[in-house]
């Protein structure tokens, strides 16, 4: 036995790669919904709260800070990852309060009550988890 062996999070690598593709999947999804909810050309031209930005105040972010890393975490079979992942968070919440300052002082109220609404990279009501859930389905047919 290796003394130095890092702490795995499971015996199974089938389980380790069907969560990474999962988390990925997600986080890809997540990423191309967000484009298509906020295409380029309307980029700091109005408030957008719908699609993606129904749920996440920054859902590029939320693909990586939500899913992506802890899948990735879960590849590397390692809880010094996931350690690692969950102490990102506070560090990405930090990074993104100029952008925030910016859009409060561009949208004024309208942001305030967005933010009361919405998490910056986390789901804030369960409700929302499960009607995401449908819209996310709805989209893969369309």
């Amino acid at each position: 036995e290796d003394v130095l062996s890092l702490p795995i999070i499971t015996e199974s690598d089938t389980n380790r790669y069907l969560i990474f593709t999962l988390f990925s999947v997600t986080s890809l999804v997540i990423i191309l919904w967000s484009l298509k909810s906020l295409p380029v050309n309307e980029r700091g031209k109005h408030l957008i709260t719908t699609g993606a930005f129904n749920y996440f105040r920054h859902p590029l972010y939320a693909a990586f800070v939500s899913f992506f890393n802890f899948g990735f975490a879960v590849l590397m079979n390692n809880w010094i990852y996931m350690l690692w992942t969950l102490l990102m968070i506070p560090v990405w919440h930090w990074n993104i309060r100029r952008e925030e300052e910016l859009m409060r002082k561009k949208f004024g109220q309208e942001y305030f009550d967005y933010c009361a609404r919405t998490g910056r990279f986390f789901v804030k009501k369960t409700s929302d988890v499960i009607e995401m859930r449908f819209t996310l389905v709805a989209l893969s047919i369309d």
